[in-house]
């Protein structure tokens, strides 16, 4: 068959998506959200649908509620399934005696009562399901999606970027003209490497993912756990259920300089299976095998002039403490409000800058969590064979689960500066989400009218300004700024037309009833003024000049 090289112009958008995974599919919905035109390729023809992933820890819940697909991630079968797993055991096998549970401190299971602090919770679809909920909901919110198409090549120019990219069946060429490009290619992102951008740290191991059918109800024996690491003698690895019966997932460690992933025929790995599960006469069903490194790496910087790296292509960790998919969730986020802004011209070019100032250090702090949890899970079975032994201690620089989802801290030009003296925590984590500026706004429960929200429902596609119930000031500064700087600005008075639930206001965000708290479109608090100054007007409008990069 003659592939033809016919080349033709795609189509111009403002962005460009390369990579249709979690973070790709993330980026494009909260980018079609804030109206920005955008076009995704992905070289798969299709969604995978393989379980790699489980779990969308709350902080990346909340964003997948303001996207509008909350309910339908809650509704899919492995999250309906796993609706009341909890608790990570170690055991010589599924069959065999159990020889630890993890119960240390930094760890928040996923059935804790958060309602305090969010709105939402842990989901534990599986990551084929969520991304085909996102891709769903992107087609809904009107993105070109084009499967099957490889990027080959793309050049950077002044006012934006051309880029070259082929159909993988017809072999047809087309460029495409953006003006900022999103490289969400995963963690061997040909993007990164064309750029020349570093991509540091350390792999800690090498697994198969084995995703088999079984009925392993008898084994089982009515627990319902998020996953059981076995240390048999046969076999060291984790069995995961995707559906507390029949359908799951085995992690196996392997070395690829030893042995090729082609010799784990299905025979070999239902071999691992029985010695995993420890039945026997098991006959597995093999699904599927697919390789992976327990990675812990950063991309060196998150921005190249218009591109700009998520997911991934930024960074990859191990799954322990289920951050990765949900880091790059975040990512996107962060990422789409600020273009919207500058394609919208009410911010400026310099806004994209603290993308990278803000995402990167979290990300290396939060991949730096996710490899100390890897290397803290060997504990479980390091009392011997019957569990009993003295096991070491936890390591210091592990911190609390809520903390990595909840209390990070941005330092930016899109924030003012930290105004409270030294924060209470362990480096970009503060000890409470309370309000200060560079931390993600607080949950709290509202009323308006009959109806229940949580201060979070109030924020996406345009800064807010919170008020307390005395706020004429505030309003009409705000009315006079967003007129003057053509700017999108709303402003909700908590204890006027909004109800403090649990009169926790004050508290929460350290201002006066006179006081105000400005919140970015991604939910951040962007700056605070704990009482009403007698210029607000000027005061508001020097802010967001500042803070927007006008």
């Amino acid at each position: 068959m003659v592939l033809s090289t016919t080349r033709s112009t795609l189509r111009n958008t403002d962005v460009l998506v390369v990579g249709g995974g979690i973070a790709g599919l993330s980026a494009a919905v909260f980018l079609a959200q804030q109206g920005v035109d955008c076009l995704l390729v992905e070289r798969r023809p299709e969604l995978s649908g393989h379980p790699r992933a489980r779990g969308v820890h709350p902080r990346a819940m909340e964003l997948m509620r303001a996207a509008g697909v909350e309910d339908e991630l809650r509704g899919t079968p492995s999250a309906r399934r796993l609706a009341g797993n909890s608790g990570v055991i170690a055991a010589r096998s599924l069959a065999g005696p159990e020889l630890g549970v993890l119960d240390e401190k930094y760890v928040m299971d996923v059935g804790a009562d958060i309602g305090s602090l969010s709105p939402t919770g842990w989901c534990l679809c599986h990551q084929g399901e969520l991304e085909d909920v996102l891709r769903g909901r992107a087609e809904r919110l009107g993105v070109a999606l084009r499967f099957g198409t490889e990027l080959v090549s793309f050049e950077q120019h002044g006012a934006g970027l051309t880029a070259l990219v082929r159909d993988r069946t017809t072999g047809a060429e087309r460029t495409i003209e953006a003006r900022y490009l999103v490289a969400a290619d995963g963690a061997h992102s040909g993007i990164r490497e064309t750029l020349g951008v570093c991509f540091e740290g350390e792999t800690l191991g090498h697994y198969l993912n084995i995703h088999f059918e079984a009925d392993l109800t008898a084994p089982l024996a009515g627990r319902r756990f998020l996953m059981c690491y076995t240390a048999g003698d046969e076999v060291r690895g984790a069995l995961m259920p995707l559906d507390n019966a029949s359908d799951w997932l085995l992690h196996v460690v392997y070395d690829p300089a030893a042995t090729d992933v082609d010799s784990f025929t299905d025979e070999r790995c239902a071999e691992l299976v029985r010695a995993a599960t420890g039945v026997p006469g098991l006959r597995p069903r093999i699904r599927s095998v697919s390789p992976w490194d327990g990675a812990a790496r950063t991309a060196g910087r998150f921005r190249d002039g218009r591109v700009f790296l998520v997911g991934d292509a930024a960074h990859v960790m191990p799954p322990s403490g289920g951050f990765g998919s949900s880091t790059g969730i975040q990512d996107a986020h962060n990422l789409a409000w600020k273009l919207a802004a500058v394609l919208d011209g009410w911010a400026g070019e310099a806004l994209l800058d603290s993308y990278d100032e803000e995402r990167r250090p979290i990300c290396r702090a939060t991949v730096e969590q996710a490899a100390l949890r890897s290397k803290d899970r060997p504990r479980l079975t390091a009392g011997g064979a019957d569990g009993t032994g003295e096991r070491p201690a936890v390591h210091p620089g592990i911190v609390e689960d809520a903390q990595v989802w909840l209390s990070w801290r941005y330092r930016s030009s899109a924030v003012t500066s930290w105004d409270d003296g030294v924060l209470p925590g362990y480096g970009v984590w503060s000890a409470e989400n309370d309000g200060r500026p560079g931390g993600r706004a607080p949950h709290l429960r509202l009323r308006r009218g009959g109806a229940e929200l949580s201060v979070l429902d109030l924020f996406g596609d345009r800064p807010v300004l919170l008020t307390g119930p005395d706020n004429r000031a505030w309003q009409e500064a705000a009315r006079a700024v967003s007129h003057e700087l053509d700017l999108p600005l709303a402003v909700h008075g908590i204890g006027a037309e909004l109800t403090d639930v649990d009169d926790r206001w004050p508290e929460l965000y350290g201002v006066t009833a006179q006081g105000a708290v400005l919140v970015r479109p991604d939910g951040v608090v962007a700056w605070r003024c704990a009482d009403a100054p007698i210029f607000a007007r000027d005061t508001l409008r020097a802010v967001l000049v500042r803070l927007l990069a006008r």
